[in-house]
């Protein structure tokens, strides 16, 4: 399956699958997207399949968007993996331990 990722102004869709044979494609879309704009949103809801490639570079651009004081969105019920990834860093974000 190929991936097509289309773009109206900041807000971007993203179908197909995202993976190690495309990768350099997504990259190569949101390079220097930050430059350009002070937010914008990505939807997922048409993404079919990710690999752990493409989960990574989602976070990447996450973390670019962190970096740049930039926001991101990232809408849509699209590929669990994207969700468990960031539901995983915000629990190890938010978790403390008390001593007893």
């Amino acid at each position: 399956m190929d991936l097509e990722i289309t773009n109206l102004n900041n807000f971007f869709t993203v179908k197909g699958a995202l993976d190690r044979h495309n990768i350099y494609l997504f990259k190569s879309k949101f390079r220097n997207v930050f430059e350009k704009a002070d937010a914008i949103t990505i939807s997922i809801e048409n993404l079919k399949s990710i690999d752990r490639y493409g989960v990574n570079a989602i976070a990447q651009l996450h973390n670019e968007s962190i970096v740049k004081q930039k926001r991101l969105s990232i809408i849509g019920l699209g590929c669990k993996e994207v969700f468990n990834h960031f539901k995983t860093k915000e629990k190890q974000t938010t978790t403390t331990t008390t001593a007893a």
